[in-house]
C-alpha cells in the first residue's frame, strides 16, 4: 500500500488548485483522476471572475491565464451585465477562458510543483480510522492517506460513501449544450422566447470593447432549453435537433457533433464539508445552475481556503480543529451561490410576468449602489468571513497594495506567492514582535501612501498592521497596539515556539 499525506479524488480545476496549494506548503499530495490525460470532453465552464484572478495572482500565475483568455469588464446577474471597471482591484474584469484551457494551465503548474497524478484510475471506496484513510482504487490497488479530499464532482462517490447528506432542490429546467457543425447560420448571441433561452456562438471568439466578436468559421457552441425536465440518459443529436426545432423552428442543419451535454438547475449542498478525515470541495460540495459562471470559481476558492489549513494540520503545526473553519467559512459562501443562482433561474423564466419582473430588476440593479453590491457578489470580491467585530478589513480580502519596503517596492500579492502568511507592519519598524511564530509567518515593515479602498465599502481607515492568511484574507488588524495579535497567530498558525 502506497502512503501519501493527502489524496485528492478528482483532477478538475478544484482538485488541481488544491494540489498546488498543498505542494507549495511542502505537503505530499497525489491526485487520482479517471481520465487518462487532461483532455476534457467539451469545454464546459468558461471564465474566471475577478476574485479568482486575484487568487491566481497571489500565487504568481495569473499571467498564464490572462495571456490565453479574453478580458471583459463585466459580470452578470440574471442575465443583466454589471460593469466592474471602477472596482478597486488590479483586475477589475472577468476572463473568458474555457475550462479545458484552465485545467491545462493548472495541470502544467502542478507538474512544475512535482505533484504525482494517477491517471486512468478512480477512487472506488475508502475506509477511515483514527489515523488515516485507506483508499481503494479501480485497479485493485490501495493508497493510504492521512486525509482524503473529494473533488470528484456533483455525483461524488467520496461524499456518498462518507454518508454526507446532499439536501437541496430537484431540477425545474433542463438545457442542452453542444459544440457542433451547422449548415445554416443562426442569429448569433443569446435569445429568449416562450420556449426559454437559446444561444449561438463560434467556439473561437474575441472581446472588443466589452462585446463578443465571433470568428467567421469553425465549430458552433450552442445552448437550447429542453421542454422536458428529468431525462437521465445521454443526450443525442436527435434530442438536440428536436429541442432546436421546438425553440427556433429549425435545427439549422446541425451535424458532426464534437460533444453534446445536458445540464439542469438541480441545486444541492453538502450538509457538512468535513467528516473526520474526509473533506469535500468544488462540485462535490455544491451543485447549482451555471448562471453567473460561479461554480468553477467557487470550487477553486474552496481549494485555496482549505489548502493551507490542511497543510498545517498534516505538518502538526495546527490542531485538527483548524479544519472546522473550512466548513464554517466556505459553506455560507456556497449557500449564497445557491441562492443567487436559484433567483437567477426564476428571473429568466419565459412567461410574460417573469419577463416584466426581470426587466424591473434589471432597471434596479444597474443603478450605481445596487450594481456595486451585486457585481461584488458575483465577482467574489465581497466575500467576508466572520472573524468577529472590528475593522472593515477583518475577514475580507487584502487589497493588492503597492508597498514600499526595505527590500524596495513590493505588491502585497507578491508576498503571497509562496502561500505563506504575512504580517505587514505599517508602523515603526520593531513595534511588533512575532519571534515565536517567525518560522511560519513573514514580517514585513512597509509604507503605503494613498487611500485604502474595498469594493462596496469604499475608503476604509488605514490600519497600523495587518495579518494576512495564505488565502489572502485578513485575520487581524492592528490599531496601534498588539492587542489580539498573539491570539490570532495562535488560532490560525499554531502555538508559539518557546524561546
Amino acid at each position: 500500500m502506497t502512503e501519501h499525506p493527502v489524496v485528492i479524488a478528482g483532477g478538475g480545476p478544484t482538485g488541481l488548485m488544491l494540489a498546488g496549494e498543498l505542494a507549495l506548503a511542502g505537503v505530499g499530495v497525489v491526485i487520482v483522476e479517471r481520465r487518462p490525460n487532461q483532455e476534457l470532453a467539451g469545454s464546459r465552464a468558461g471564465g474566471l471572475h475577478s476574485r479568482s484572478i486575484e487568487v491566481l495572482d497571489q500565487r504568481g500565475i495569473a499571467d498564464r491565464f490572462l495571456t490565453k483568455g479574453q478580458v471583459a469588464q463585466t459580470t452578470a446577474f440574471a442575465g443583466v451585465a454589471l460593469d466592474i471597471g471602477d472596482f478597486p482591484t488590479r483586475h477589475p474584469y472577468g476572463l473568458g477562458l474555457w475550462q479545458n484551457h484552465i485545467e491545462q494551465i493548472l495541470a502544467s503548474w502542478i507538474e512544475e510543483l512535482a505533484v504525482p497524478v494517477y491517471r486512468g484510475l478512480e477512487a472506488v471506496g475508502f475506509a477511515q480510522d483514527d489515523s488515516g484513510v485507506d483508499v481503494e482504487l479501480s485497479n485493485g490497488q490501495s493508497l493510504r492517506a492521512q486525509y482524503l479530499v473529494g473533488c470528484d464532482g456533483g455525483r461524488s462517490l467520496i461524499r456518498k460513501t462518507a454518508g454526507i447528506d446532499f439536501p437541496g432542490w430537484d431540477p425545474t429546467t433542463s438545457h442542452l449544450i453542444a459544440e457542433i457543425e451547422i449548415a445554416e447560420e443562426p442569429q448569433w448571441g443569446v435569445h429568449h422566447n416562450a420556449f426559454g433561452i437559446h444561444s449561438f456562438g463560434r467556439v473561437e471568439y474575441e472581446i472588443h470593447d466589452g462585446k463578443v466578436v465571433y470568428k467567421d468559421e469553425g465549430p458552433v457552441r450552442l445552448l437550447v432549453s429542453e421542454q422536458r425536465v428529468g431525462a437521465t440518459d445521454e443526450p443525442t443529436l436527435h434530442d438536440l435537433s428536436d429541442a432546436l426545432i421546438a425553440a427556433c423552428g429549425t435545427d439549422y442543419g446541425i451535424h458532426s457533433p464534437i460533444w453534446i451535454s445536458r445540464f439542469t438547475d438541480t441545486t444541492r449542498q453538502a450538509a457538512t464539508y468535513r467528516d473526520r478525515r474526509i473533506l469535500l470541495a468544488g462540485d462535490a460540495a455544491h451543485v447549482h445552475a451555471p448562471d453567473g459562471g460561479q461554480g468553477l470559481n467557487t470550487g477553486m476558492q474552496d481549494a485555496v481556503n482549505l489548502g493551507w489549513k490542511l497543510a498545517q494540520v498534516v505538518k502538526g503545526t495546527s490542531p485538527e480543529s483548524l479544519l472546522d473553519t473550512y466548513h464554517a467559512e466556505r459553506h455560507p459562501v456556497g449557500a449564497r451561490v445557491l441562492r443567487n443562482t436559484m433567483a437567477s433561474v426564476a428571473l429568466r423564466r419565459p412567461d410574460e410576468r417573469t419577463t416584466a419582473l426581470r426587466d424591473t430588476i434589471a432597471e434596479l440593479i444597474t443603478l450605481d449602489e445596487p450594481r456595486k453590491r451585486y457585481a461584488a457578489m458575483m465577482s467574489g470580491l465581497d466575500i467576508s468571513y466572520d472573524l468577529g467585530v472590528g475593522h472593515p478589513l477583518l475577514g475580507r480580502r487584502m487589497p493588492d497594495l503597492d508597498l514600499i519596503t526595505d527590500k524596495g517596492p513590493l505588491r502585497v500579492f507578491a508576498l503571497l506567492h509562496s502561500a505563506r502568511p504575512v504580517l505587514i507592519n505599517f508602523g515603526e519598524p520593531g513595534s511588533i514582535e512575532i519571534t515565536p511564530w517567525a518560522d511560519r509567518v513573514q514580517l514585513i515593515n512597509a509604507k503605503y501612501t494613498g487611500p485604502l479602498k474595498l469594493p462596496v465599502h469604499g475608503i476604509v481607515p488605514a490600519p497600523t498592521a495587518v495579518l494576512v492568511r495564505p488565502d489572502g484574507y485578513v485575520a487581524w488588524v492592528g490599531d496601534g497596539t498588539p492587542i489580539g495579535l498573539a491570539d490570532a497567530l495562535t488560532k490560525w498558525f499554531g502555538a508559539p515556539i518557546a524561546a
